[in-house]
């Protein structure tokens, strides 16, 4: 059986991509296994819903096929630890990107050598991958902090913080949303938003330093 594993975040490709590349790349898939929205940094492949069912549903002779080795994860040891463990139980690896095999039954100790070489090198080369990625995220989020900081602090606060002070004491003192807006002036969603968590309000007025 050949079996199409597919992990997708918000801004990956589709599980329906993944499974019409595997298909033009002339894999015959027999199912198809999914994770929707999983980090491949920080949750490992049998800690996912869909990770689970593969790895039970894998039995010796089959084939697994991944869009890339980093659909399993993005965490070197896990991808080592996943891929041996799959090998070991007899289950063949293949990647629709540049054809990878990881045979589970490799011919010769030279095979054998060369197939262990890169498992540790794509699975190393997955995590340095996700390690830049998420640095170049952190670089831009600094610059625009200091660009635009207006963006960073959330949604400007439509009250001050004497009409802030005004909403809690009259909730306090038992008076209906609808009062408290009419008497404040302050629109009544904000009331609901201030009276639910007056904190947060608060911190709200002090990040735009009112």
């Amino acid at each position: 059986m050949h079996v199409l594993y597919v992990r997708v975040s918000t801004s990956e490709q589709t599980s329906d991509h993944q499974l019409e590349q595997a298909t033009k790349a002339g894999f015959p898939i027999d199912e198809v296994v999914t994770d929707h929205g999983t980090s491949g940094v920080s949750t490992r492949l049998a800690d996912r819903e869909g990770g689970k069912r593969l790895l039970h549903m894998l039995r010796e002779g089959d084939t697994l096929v991944v869009r890339w080795l980093d659909r399993l994860g993005r965490n070197y040891q896990d991808v080592t630890d996943t891929l041996r463990g799959l090998l070991r139980k007899g289950v063949t690896v293949k990647t629709v990107i540049n054809g990878m095999v990881f045979d589970a039954r490799p011919k010769t100790a030279m095979e054998s050598a060369v197939r262990d070489a890169l498992i540790g090198f794509m699975a190393a080369q997955a995590e340095a991958q996700a390690q830049a990625t998420k640095e170049a995220q952190r670089a831009g989020i600094a610059h625009h902090k200091v660009a635009s900081p207006e963006k960073f602090k959330g949604r400007k606060p439509t009250f001050t913080r004497e009409q802030l002070e005004q909403v809690v004491a009259l909730a306090e003192a038992g008076q209906g949303q609808s009062a408290i807006a009419k008497a404040t002036g302050v629109n009544r969603n904000a009331v609901i938003r201030i009276t639910q968590n007056p904190a947060k309000a608060e911190a709200a007025l002090e990040r735009w330093g009112s």
